[in-house]
């Protein structure tokens, strides 16, 4: 077996970037979606008191956004390729599972990243400029700015691993991407119940629920490898 190759991931994961500019539907997830998310706390930052704002870490209803959108894309990763037929010839290359993998999931992670990152931004900038001053030093607090950078990578790569294992046992798009997103809400739903301050919002809490995570994605790569069977996508 040939040793593993960056450059041959770089490949992959261009060409995949390349396939997703010319999807309408990934592009329209990418950008309904994200809207959904950044409605409530917006909503509340504008209608609630400071008082009540404080009760709770709000922005966190955006970690939705890493919780979804990947599974969008990596839902698409493996059943999309097989029914356009490319999946076969990329398959019997020298490519390693493993870069294919690796190279898959990278295409599904930077854009999410990207549009996660640039709308939390937005509704940042929203509340600095518009919002009462009270209620945006209420929601602005430095803890959750830091949760919203650090869990995201974290949940958008989780979902991902999702994604890619449910679309190595599809055989069509709307279907895996059906099964994916909800698979992927359970994340999410730990994030509403620390927004809700169900769970409280503390150092410690976060060190174990990045933990958590840190292991499901080490979890989730060992899974999608053993679905990524090349001969068995390849006879079905």
């Amino acid at each position: 077996m040939s040793r593993f190759n960056l450059r041959r991931v770089g490949a992959i994961t261009g060409k995949e970037l390349r396939e997703y500019r010319r999807n309408r539907s990934l592009i329209a997830g990418m950008t309904i979606i994200p809207a959904v998310f950044l409605i409530t706390p917006l909503i509340q930052v504008f209608t609630a008191s400071p008082t009540d704002l404080r009760r709770g870490d709000w922005l966190l209803y955006m970690l939705g956004i890493p919780a979804v959108v990947p599974t969008v894309i990596a839902a698409y990763a493996i059943v999309g390729e097989r029914q356009q037929h490319t999946l076969e010839p990329v398959l019997t290359t020298p490519v390693r599972r493993d870069e294919f993998l690796l190279g898959k999931a990278l295409a599904a992670l930077v854009p999410s990243m990207v549009v996660s990152y640039l709308v939390f931004a937005l509704v940042v900038a929203v509340i600095a400029g518009f919002a009462d001053p009270d209620s945006a030093t209420a929601v602005l607090r430095g803890s959750a700015i830091l949760a919203q950078i650090a869990f995201t990578p974290l949940i958008a790569a989780w979902s991902i691993w999702i994604g890619i294992a449910i679309s190595a046992r599809s055989r069509d798009i709307r279907v895996a991407q059906q099964l994916a997103i909800p698979a992927s809400l359970p994340s999410f739903a730990v994030a509403l119940l620390v927004a809700m301050n169900v769970i409280p919002a503390t150092v410690p809490t976060a060190c174990i629920l990045a933990a958590v995570l840190i292991g499901l994605n080490v979890l989730g790569w060992r899974i999608s490898a053993a679905l990524l069977n090349p001969e068995r996508l390849i006879t079905r």
